[in-house]
This record gives C-alpha cells, structure tokens and sequence, in this order.
C-alpha cells in the first residue's frame, strides 16, 4: 500500500468509495444525533454530553486513533481528542468538529423528533445533523475513503468539542494551557457550511461575539398596577426602552461608540435569496441598511436572545419590581470583542430611563476571526472541491455566526493555514426547528476533505 505523500488515488474511484460509505455514515449519524448532547445541565443532564463524548472517542479508536483521550476543559465539559500518525515527513492537518448541540427549542414544532435521524425530502432531519455532528461524521468518512486508497497521507488530529454553543470556552482555556496538543500545519473546521446547496464554499470570516445579561430593578416588590401604575418605574417597562435604543428605526445597530459602517467586497447574498433562506413573511422587510453581505459579514449586530417576564398567560396586574434579558451582540473582523463588550455594557447602562438600577453581567465572549485565503492551503481545497463539485469552483465567503475557537487557535499557531468548511448551508436551518442535512452536502464534501488531504500533502512534499 503506497502511504506516500506523493501518492494520488483515482478520484473516480475515491468518489465511489465515498458514495458506498454514505450507508454507514447515515447509521452513525443516527447514533450520534440520538444523545442529548446539549452542553447546559439547567436543560438536558450532564449523563447525555458524557454518553456522547464516550461514542466520539469510540469511533476515534476503531478508526486506528492512538492517544485518544476525554480532555476535561475548565467550563465542566469534555473535548475528545486522538492522533492518527501519517507517513514520516508528512504534513500535519487537525479536523475539527463539535458533539455538542443547540437546545431544540419547541420540540413540538418539529414534524419529527429532534434527537431521532429521519429521512424525509431527500433530507435528514435531526438535532446536530448538520452543526456539528454531521461535521465529525464527514471527517469518519473522508479517513475512511482514503484508507481503501493506498491510505491517508498526512498526520491526523482529530478534536471534538463538548461546548461550542454555548460559548463557554471550555477548549479554548484548554488549549491556552496545552499549546502543544493542537500544533499541526493547518486545520480545517468542520463547523460552517456552502453559501447555499450545492456551491462549495470556504469561510474566510467570522464575526465574533458578545454575551451579555442585564439585570433592571426600580422597586422592592411588583405592585398593583391599579394603585401605584402611573407614578411607580415599572422595570420592566424600562427593560423595553433599554433594549429599543440598541436599534436604529431601520433596525440597524446601534451601540453608542460601536462602529456599524463595514462594506463587504467579496462574494454578494441578493436580498430576494436571504429572503427566502430566511423565511421572511411576505410583506415584512429586512432590517439595518447597505448589502445584505454588508449587514452579515462586515457588520455590528445585536440580538434579544430571551427575556424574564410574565407570560401572557396567568399574567396579574401588577408594576414590575425587576426584569432582565440576555442580549448576543456580534462584531466583525477589525473589531474587537472586549472592546465590544464594554461599549455594549456602558450603552446598557447609559440608556437606563428614570434612574433605574441597571447591572450587566458577561456571559460569553469571543474575537472575530479572518483567514488568510492565498495559503497553499486554500489552493489544494480549491482543486479538491472542483473534483467534488463538478462545473462548480470554489466560493469565499462570510459568516455571521461565531466560532471563538478559531481565534485562539490563530493565535497560538500563527503559522498555521486554518480552513473553514461544513455542512451548514442555509437549507439545513441550525439552531432553528427542524434542523437537517443533505446528503448529497455529505458526500460531497466528504470527497473534497480526502481529496484535500491527498492535494496538501503533494503540496508540502
């Protein structure tokens, strides 16, 4: 078997081999999908994130894996992590995917049960099935492909993350405290996605982020509103006014100091094609101001993520003692994050009406991150994803969510080409209900991560 770096299997007959193992892979991912694996034990129990990182480091040993291991990370939850060592003098490439997964939010409006793989629609629908648990499963079976193909040609990391959505930064600090685990010559995250279905794409930005709480309280107790509305602060009535100054009347951001003005250059999202992606309700138009690239990518963008208030239902006349909210503010590259945070913080406070008490907690923080897209790096997954994509070239693009992993890892390997790629394209719907994966994504960018592999270590040899 030729192990070498040099050594180039048909693309054909990898492409094949990677279609026969889209069987297993979709078996996998139903195994995968089923454990609860959401990193928040006030939700779902620790037992399911445990069970999950178990089934991880299992597949990473079967698959030849040496030194894998569960990496306790400061924030209580685990990272799996293996090494496959390649040919002497190869190149090293760590793969990145995440086990844990966002809440399902209203169980009930999913037309299938989230923690259960379905087929439906040419679709697989599942909580994780595209972010990020399909991500691991596409790293399985690009290795396996090339282990039918006169083996896998560079050395292999494999880290698995238990608490990428909730922005804990649990392998970031582990990271920080053992540089020398994740050294490798460049690393591809698994974690973003195609600009849509079918058009392989790489992810040269990503905004960073800010999680904040804000605390209101203006009274000792809530009051009847019947005999102290109208003179008493209502806190919750203040909360509303804080949370309206973060928006201009178009609904951009606005965040006293907060520069909200970028432009984007690169590849354009038409505003009738976000509409649709997003669901948009007929009628109702888009917020903020500039190209929709402009409003995603290159720009400040705030977020109410919840409130704690009476609901509708059961409801009493009553003047709010206290309320808070937890508020997600993302920033792009050219920015940064903590300056962000204090920035939001003083606007939190400053915008406080009637002397209300106003506390704002941090919750989370991560940096932006922009990479560096004339790499050699780069180069190889253009030519792979050209072979996986036939008629299609490869994409740049954006993305406006966060992955604060990749910053520190820029950081502490400066040197290192870092790729981002995955299976997250808009019709898989993450983080909302519903969630799914297309298959066809799958084995795909299956055949362009073992191909890239293939191209890299030529590149290095």
């Amino acid at each position: 078997m030729d192990t070498s770096p040099t050594h180039r299997p048909d693309p054909a007959a990898l492409a094949t081999t990677v279609a026969s193992l889209q069987p297993r892979a979709k078996a996998e991912l139903a195994e995968l999908v089923a454990f609860k694996s959401v990193a928040d034990e006030a939700q779902f129990p620790k037992s399911e994130c445990e069970a999950a990182a178990a089934w991880v480091a299992s597949a990473l040993r079967t698959e030849g894996f040496e030194d894998v291991a569960l990496l306790d990370t400061p924030d209580g939850t685990q990272s799996v992590y293996g090494i496959l060592p390649g040919p002497a003098g190869a190149p090293t490439v760590l793969l990145y995917a995440h086990y844990d997964v966002q809440p399902p939010l209203d169980e009930a409006a999913w037309i299938s049960p989230p923690f259960e793989l379905t087929e439906r629609d040419g679709r697989w629908y599942g909580r994780g099935a595209a972010d990020c648990k399909g991500g691991f499963i596409m790293h399985l079976t690009a290795l396996r492909a090339l282990k039918e193909h006169g083996g896998i040609p560079v050395t292999v990391k494999m880290i698995v993350e238990g608490s990428e959505e909730q922005g804990t930064g649990g392998l970031e600090r582990y990271a920080e405290a053992h540089p020398e685990l994740l050294t490798a010559d460049t690393i591809v995250i698994g974690d973003a996605g195609n600009f849509r279905l079918g058009l392989p794409t790489v992810t040269a930005t990503l905004r960073g982020m800010t999680l904040v709480r804000v605390q209101v309280d203006t009274l000792e107790g809530n009051l009847h509103s019947g005999m102290f509305g109208g003179a008493a602060p209502d806190a919750l009535a203040a909360l509303i006014r804080i949370l309206d100054s973060l928006r201009a009347q178009d609904g951009s951001t606005t965040v006293d100091g907060l520069e909200a003005d970028g432009v984007w250059e690169g590849l354009q999202y038409p505003e009738e094609d976000f509409r649709k992606d997003a669901k948009v309700l007929d009628g109702v138009s888009l917020i903020g101001s500039g190209t929709v690239a402009d409003r995603l990518w290159a720009r400040p963008a705030v977020t109410v993520l919840g409130i704690d208030c009476p609901p509708v239902v059961g409801a009493t006349p009553s003047v709010h003692a206290g309320a808070r909210a937890l508020i997600s503010l993302r920033v792009p590259p050219g920015m940064d994050a903590a300056e962000a945070t204090k920035l939001l913080t003083a606007h939190l406070e400053s915008a406080a009406p009637w002397d209300a008490r106003v506390s704002v907690e941090r919750v989370g923080q991560g940096q932006p991150f922009q990479a560096d897209t004339e790499s050699p790096a780069y180069a190889s997954m253009a030519e792979a994803m050209q072979v996986a994509y036939p008629g299609e070239e490869m994409q740049t693009a954006g993305m406006g969510g966060s992955i604060p992993l990749c910053n520190t890892l820029a950081s502490l390997y400066p040197e290192t080409e870092i790729l981002l790629i995955g299976l997250s394209e808009p019709e898989a719907q993450i983080h909302a209900v519903n969630e799914s994966v297309s298959p066809e994504e799958l084995e795909r960018l299956s055949l362009a991560e073992a191909l890239f592999l293939v191209n890299y270590a030529r590149s290095k040899a």
